[in-house]
Formats: C-alpha cells, structure tokens, sequence
C-alpha cells in the first residue's frame, strides 16, 4: 500500500509523502515545501493540530524541566521559528542557552525576528546546518530537542546518531512529532480531517494546498510509536520511552545518552 508507514529498518529517506523519489532528491524538495510556508508556519501547525501543538509544545518543555542555569546548553533542530526554544528559555528563567538549528534560511530569519521582538536574542543563537551534519563538537549540549521535525530529515538514522554524538553523557533527546493515533473512532475523524480539509485550508491560507499535502502524507508515512523508539535504541539511547498525546496524533519520545 502506498501510504502504508515505513519501520524502523527505514524508508522516509525516499519518501516525499506518497510519492517514490530518489535518495538524495528529498532534502530538496522539502527545503521548498518550508521556502513557501516559513512567514504562515505557526497558523499551519494550528490548522494541522486543531490547535493541539501548543499544549503539546509545553508538555515536551515541562517534560525536559530545563536548568535554571546559565551553564545549561540545548539544541533544538529544525526549530527554525523559535517556538520550542523560546519557550526552553523562558522555562529557564531566561538563564538558559538554546540553539535553534535548521536546514533552511527562510524558517530561521522568522524565528530571528521574533526573538529580537521578545528580546530573547541574547539567550539563542540561529544555525543554518543540516541535522544529519552537525557543526558541534561532541558532548557539547544538556539536551537535543526536535518537534516535528523529524520526519521530514531524509536519513533519521544518521540524525538520531549525530543527536547521540553532540549531547554530554547524562544528556537527554526529546522527540515530538505526528504518530499513529490509537483510537479507533479517532483514528477515523483525524484522518478525514487530514486528507480532505488540511489541504484545502492550506491553500485558503497560502494560496497553494501542495505543502500541506505532502505534510499530511508525510505523518502517514511516518514510523508508528513502537518503531521509532528501536530507532532511538539502535542510535545508542538509553531508557527509551514515549508519551502518547491526544490518543497518539502525537508522540513524546525520550531517550538519555548514558
């Protein structure tokens, strides 16, 4: 089946949603997806979870409980916005550094400007690299934090593995992302919901339904709960565990580097 998720032995590599594209060709094709919705990102996470991602976004901040502590170091991939960062600094009191790393530019200027308007701009830095290459030494960071994000990373393996390499021993990942919904009467409404409005209201909002087509099939192609914790063991985490929220349209995983 076309739209059936991929296991924990891979397969997003070559998945552009539906569609079969050749491994190396999807990083592109993503990076344009993100171009044209980078200035409307938070209207489209509303749309995409009824709302939910923000309630969600601070169970993930609550979940990690920062360190109140200038010493403390977290870097949060594909986190262009800021949305997951600003709020790790504010859980810190403000005394916290994050590092917002994302793969493109026009998702970075975004959350730029927002950190000057909340004047959060000393407590972060903006890299532009790619997950599956990170600019860091090893044990460089307290923590790693990817919400949703992760599914659109060609290789999650090699991400996971470098996620692994940059954090200190002790060091915690947290991974938030669409999942495997397990409610059967949910599972239907949300599916429906997905294919036949996200689209539509996609394209109301931006005047092109294709990103948010391939948003929609991408979280169906997605590895389901189960698989992607043996991804996060097999990258060399410990104590692998995962949060189902809202019947499992998202997941919390957590893995520590022990």
């Amino acid at each position: 089946m076309a739209d059936s998720r991929t296991s924990a032995d891979g397969g997003m590599e070559t998945s552009y949603g539906f569609r079969e594209v050749a491994d190396g060709e999807k990083q592109g094709l993503v990076n344009e997806v993100f171009h044209k919705v980078a200035k409307r990102y938070d209207v489209m996470n509303d749309v995409m979870s009824m709302g939910m991602h923000r309630a969600w976004k601070d169970g993930m901040v609550a979940a990690l409980n920062p360190r109140k502590d200038p010493a403390y170091k977290v870097l949060d991939v594909a986190g262009g916005t800021g949305d997951i960062a600003f709020r790790i600094v504010e859980a810190s009191n403000r005394l916290a550094h994050a590092t917002v790393l994302d793969i493109n530019g026009s998702m970075l200027g975004v959350g730029a400007e927002r950190a000057e308007k909340k004047k959060l701009s000393d407590n972060l830095t903006f890299v532009e690299a790619n997950a599956e290459e990170l600019p860091f030494e090893p044990n460089s960071f307290d923590a790693y934090t990817i919400a949703f994000g992760i599914r659109n990373v060609p290789h999650i393996d090699v991400a996971l593995k470098e996620a692994y390499r940059v954090l200190k021993r002790g060091g915690r990942l947290l991974v938030l992302e669409f999942s495997e919904v397990d409610l059967p009467l949910l599972d239907r409404v949300y599916e429906s919901w997905s294919f036949n409005a996200i689209p539509k209201f996609g394209k109301a909002i931006t005047g092109d339904a294709e990103p948010y087509q391939y948003l929609v099939e991408s979280i169906r192609k997605f590895p389901n709960q189960q698989d992607f914790a043996a991804m996060i063991r097999e990258a060399g985490f410990s104590r692998v565990s995962f949060t189902n929220y809202t019947g499992g349209i998202a997941a919390l995983h957590s893995g520590w580097k022990l």
